[in-house]
């Protein structure tokens, strides 16, 4: 597949060809479901809890007297029925952890570029670097580039200037390749990396064979 590639002011420069097997491999949307949901799970603190009746700080004695009041007999106001009492079966903290296996976690992302590149979504540029830190000037390039769309901008490595200038923009981020994963790769409209970082993702995720067929097991059918 040839992309075109851009400079900074937007001007097509030259075109390369995008690795087969990275940005047209077989898309498999159930792995890349997969992906996500463990994603969004390990980002869960699952610090939640609740007090339950031994542990609510309410007094021992009893309410009322056992008989006559017409109400049901109870013994204490730590009840989960009283206000201000424990709370029955509540949260208690936990791991949200979820475990998938490298080489299908690679697979979601190859599935997730390759539907990008099928949308016409991968813009390229020969380089991309600022002098300084100008939200304006990130503005004014990422419009240039892809009009009103948001956009996920992918770096060959740590640029503090293009990554400051990228903070304050509510529909740009500005990624280290090496760093994509499958949930900001499905929440930009486009994907911007000039070719130093399209050198590092075919490092990276060109080296496993591909998956063909995974269930969401993690066996091969």
């Amino acid at each position: 597949m040839k992309v075109s590639v851009f400079n900074m002011a937007g001007k097509e420069v030259n075109s390369v060809d995008l690795p087969a097997s990275i940005f047209e491999a077989k898309i498999n949307r159930d792995l890349m479901h997969q992906a996500l949901v463990r994603q969004l799970a390990n980002a869960r603190q699952g610090t939640h809890k609740a007090k339950g009746r031994s542990e609510v700080n309410r007094t021992g004695a009893k309410a009322y007297r056992q008989k006559g009041t017409g109400n049901a007999r109870h013994g204490s106001k730590k009840a989960p029925i009283f206000v201000g009492g424990g709370v029955a079966h509540g949260p208690l903290p936990r791991k949200y952890v979820k475990q998938m296996p490298r080489k299908m976690r690679r697979a979601a992302l190859r599935s997730a570029l390759s539907v990008k590149a099928g949308n016409d979504a991968i813009v390229l540029v020969d380089e991309l670097t600022m002098d300084a830190p100008k939200t304006r000037d990130m503005k004014q390039f990422v419009q240039t580039l892809v009009a009103n769309e948001s956009a996920l901008v992918l770096l060959p490595g740590r640029d503090v200037n293009v990554e400051k200038s990228a903070h304050n923009l509510t529909d740009v981020k500005a990624l280290r390749a090496s760093y994509l994963n499958i949930r900001d790769l499905l929440g930009y409209d486009k994907i911007v990396m000039p070719l130093a970082a399209l050198d590092v993702l075919t490092n990276i995720l060109g080296t496993d064979d591909e998956i063909e067929d995974v269930d969401e097991s993690g066996e091969e059918a």
